[in-house]
This record gives C-alpha cells, structure tokens and sequence, in this order.
C-alpha cells in the first residue's frame, strides 16, 4: 500500500472501551496530522481472533474490543522528528485509556517493559522458552523476550 523508503514511527495499545476522553484526543490528533500520509488505524478484535481464551496463546488481550495503532509517515528524513513527535505525543494522549498492551506487529523497539506488557501474564511462559530454547539470544530483533530477562 506504501511506497519503500518512507521514514515510520508507530506506537499502539489496545482498548477496551472507546469513551469520550479517547474520542477528543482522537479528534485533536487526527486533525493535526503533521504529514499527508500520518494515520491512526483502529481495529476491532471480533470473530475468531477473540476466540481463544487470553492464555491458549502468547497473544494476552484476545478479551480487548480494539487495536489501535499510530503512524507518523513521511519520505522526507527531515521530517522524522515532526512525525516521532506527533507519534508520541499522540500516544501518550490516549495511553492511560488503554488496556496496557499493544500487538508486537504494531510496535517499534519500546523496551523490555513494553514487550511485558504486551503478553501480560503469558510472558513468563514464553521467557521459559526462550531460556530453553535460545539462551544465547540468537533471535533478537523486534520486540524481542530476552532470555536474561531485561534489556531487549
């Protein structure tokens, strides 16, 4: 859908609930989008995503009614910061409304706290596999589970 060599920043949450504190900052920062290909996607979690219990799979907010998802998009470099800060700020407007996680596909490099809370209770789990599995941390990019359990 886009051109290669645009310059991204994203950040995401889930929602379980659109109220009206999430509305105006949807509608402050949607209508100040700093460039024409900026966006913000909302997803419904429905039908055979929401199916399985939050515990079947890595994936801990099947129970969420929403995705959301925050892009700052532009091919000029020069405008990196202009769309991060958009981004963040953004995301920090609708954050405390959310249901602490994100969908890793949706996420940049955030931390090891953020990968937490993205899996919630079933990081444990998957950090035992990782221990097990690649304690040298051989697979370690995007929102990695370190086997030492911290860093990223």
């Amino acid at each position: 859908m886009m051109p290669p060599g645009l310059q991204w920043y994203w950040r995401a949450d889930f929602f379980n609930e659109l109220g009206p504190e999430l509305g105006e900052a949807f509608l402050k920062y949607g209508s100040s989008i700093p460039t024409p290909l900026s966006q913000m996607h909302l997803y419904p979690i429905t039908g055979a995503a929401a199916r399985p219990g939050n515990e079947d799979t890595p994936w801990a907010y099947r129970d969420a009614k929403y995705a959301g998802v925050i892009v700052g998009v532009d091919p000029d470099p020069a405008n990196a910061e202009k769309i991060t800060r958009w981004t963040r700020e953004y995301w920090e407007a609708t954050h405390p409304h959310s249901a602490g996680g994100a969908y890793s596909n949706f996420m940049m490099e955030e931390g090891q706290e953020r990968v937490k809370a993205s899996f919630k209770h079933n990081f444990s789990r998957l950090l035992d596999i990782k221990r097990k599995y690649d304690p040298a941390n051989f697979f370690s990019v995007n929102q990695n589970i370190n086997p030492n359990g911290s860093g990223s």
